[in-house]
């Protein structure tokens, strides 16, 4: 059991520093950065695809999959959604000026800390069930990352905060990720099989966010040669996956 709490706290810390590579991703020329980031997407929805089915699904099988497995899985996807829309519940069309932040960029923060927090509980979860499902599953959790904290960040500065502020503020939502984890650890103590539970809240929310966040984003570009190249960027995501199926060998 430590060595669990010790892969998870290891692997959701990982997670967390994510925000601290804004502060040189944001040098780099928003257009460079659109064209890089456009295929991260890509090859992120196909990891998250990928550990959904090839690592955690299984798991379920394993346990014994029951109609309450398929009711969390579906809550899942319901908690993401109504995040979701959580964030986007509030826009302000008040220019920027250096003395008004938009209330939207608060409420933004607000949904990647709860969002954060899941991760945490997901990391937490996938290490209770094996350490090589963990590993996949902090792989998948790092690649939608990047690119989600890019896009937030972006968010934050056009609302009027500084870089140095939006990329240390998303530092500290970041860290709510480790109370995730440690309260997903804890819970184990107290419940039996809680890791079945927390296994299909992630894989719902892992399916939730590729085919409702990622995916879309991707059919926006439609240009052939491009859009091939997203197609072997989401395929090598799914081939990713599978092969750390030979850290559980």
């Amino acid at each position: 059991m430590n060595e669990v709490w010790l892969y998870s706290l290891v692997s959701v810390l990982l997670v967390s520093i994510i925000p601290l590579l804004g502060i040189f991703i944001l040098g780099i020329e928003i257009n460079k950065l659109k064209k890089v980031l456009i295929y991260l997407v890509s090859f992120s929805a196909g990891a998250l695809l990928g550990d959904a089915f090839i690592h955690l699904f299984p798991e379920l099988v394993t346990a014994g999959y029951t109609i309450f497995a398929a009711l969390y899985i579906l809550l899942g996807i319901l908690m993401f959604f109504i995040l979701e829309k959580f964030v986007h519940w509030q826009h302000c069309h008040t220019p920027v000026t250096k003395h008004h932040v938009h209330p939207f960029a608060y409420m933004n923060l607000v949904g990647d800390g709860l969002h954060n927090f899941i991760d945490g509980l997901i990391i937490a979860a996938s290490y209770l069930v094996s350490i090589p499902v963990g590993i996949a599953t902090t792989i998948a959790v790092v690649l939608h990352e990047i690119p989600q904290e890019m896009g937030d960040l972006g968010i934050m500065i056009y609302a009027g905060f500084s870089r140095a502020k939006a990329v240390m503020l998303h530092f500290l939502t970041g860290l709510v990720a480790v109370l995730g984890t440690i309260i997903g650890l804890t819970l184990n103590r107290f419940f039996v099989n809680s890791e079945v539970f927390l296994v299909s809240i992630a894989i719902g929310g892992f399916i939730y966010i590729a085919g409702s966040d990622l995916i879309p984003e991707l059919h926006k570009e439609t240009d052939t040669k491009k859009s091939i190249v997203q197609i072997i960027s989401f395929i090598i995501g799914i081939l990713i996956m599978f092969s750390l199926l030979l850290l559980e060998a």
